[in-house]
């Protein structure tokens, strides 16, 4: 088990939340997370998904729609104060992780090393528009998203539990921008996709950020549950049982994505450089165990592992030039793949 889908917290030191508190808690966070973001349902209950199982999540759109509002509903329904980072080209990795500041003290000339943290030292940390950093500093995030520590100056820190990312991305065709690195976006649980939203939502999102008593866009979630839930309701996931069948679709699954793999399609072969890592098995069997229960059943199926399918891979694929020149999704790649995959093993 890789470390970025580990528990954030043992279950054997935690008590579980009961499958019906938790249906009944996550039915609350969708609710008020849905009174300050207009639409958008699958976004929300996939960003809901990612904080619970432990992951992080990306969402992509164009910029207004409002992926920054849906990361501080999250967090404010869940009584977790974010720390929001704007990713700039000038952006340096100290300014996320922190660094060791000369000090010296107020009645003495004596000078001493303290650690200052940066903003990654928190509950809830919102990567504004993340793709807009170089590389280097993108890097920043690895070891924070895949083993909740950061390293300065040859010592570990650990990060507060629950540990969530949750970072914004421009399309790539946008000016400014550069692609996230493939080690990056496998350590992101979920990427999720914002839509322009029809005229009715559009129509309600003006009137709820333009009329009075609403002068701001950003407002605040009403509270419904705590960190101390998250990390209940994360203990109570990796409880749910799966049958070995479920298990192996999830798997055959990923593998046909690989276009060496003998059950891959012709456009698999022809369109994918590099198929999803072991990482988006485990995110397929989590993801698909949240989503059970907030459905309030109790055991993963193979219908779970296809609904979760899209957000779970879409980012895992790499693709070859002649996808990209005909405009061929990897949206297009899965959904082809799960039509193709037969639901038990010849």
């Amino acid at each position: 088990m890789t470390a970025d889908t580990a528990a954030i917290a043992s279950p054997g030191e935690l008590e579980q939340l009961a499958p019906e508190e938790f249906q009944r808690v996550a039915t609350e966070i969708e609710t008020a997370v849905g009174r300050i973001v207009v639409g958008q349902t699958e976004a929300v209950r996939g960003a809901l998904i990612c904080l619970i199982a432990g992951g992080h999540a990306l969402l992509e759109g164009v910029p207004g729609l409002g992926k920054t509002t849906l990361a501080r509903a999250l967090s404010g329904a869940l009584e977790l104060a974010p720390k929001r980072i704007q990713f700039t080209p000038d952006l340096m990795p100290a300014d996320i992780t922190g660094t060791t500041v000369l000090v010296q003290g107020a009645e003495t000339e004596e000078t001493r090393l303290r650690f200052e943290p940066g903003p990654i030292f928190a509950n809830v940390v919102i990567a504004d528009e993340i793709n807009r950093a170089a590389p280097r500093t993108q890097s920043a995030l690895l070891e924070a998203m895949q083993e909740h520590n950061v390293t300065i100056a040859n010592q570990t820190r650990p990060l507060p539990a629950p540990f969530f990312v949750i970072a914004t991305q421009n399309p790539v065709e946008m000016y400014g921008t550069y692609p996230l690195p493939e080690a990056e976006l496998d350590r992101f649980f979920l990427k999720l996709k914002f839509d322009f939203p029809p005229v009715a939502e559009l129509n309600q999102m003006v009137e709820m950020t333009t009329t009075a008593g609403h002068e701001t866009a950003e407002a605040d979630a009403e509270p419904v549950a705590d960190a101390d839930t998250v990390l209940r309701m994360n203990a109570l996931v990796r409880s749910v049982p799966a049958a070995a069948h479920v298990i192996d679709y999830a798997s055959r699954l990923v593998v046909s994505l690989h276009p060496e793999s003998p059950t891959a399609t012709d456009r698999v072969k022809r369109f994918v450089r590099i198929g999803p890592s072991p990482r988006g098995a485990q995110a397929l069997a989590l993801a698909g165990r949240v989503a059970a229960l907030i459905e309030g059943r109790h055991n993963l199926s193979i219908d779970d592992i296809q609904a979760i399918a899209l957000p779970a891979l879409r980012h895992r694929l790499v693709l070859t030039i002649d996808a990209e020149r005909q405009a061929i999704s990897p949206d297009e790649i899965v959904r082809e793949a799960i039509e193709a995959l037969p639901r038990e093993a010849s």
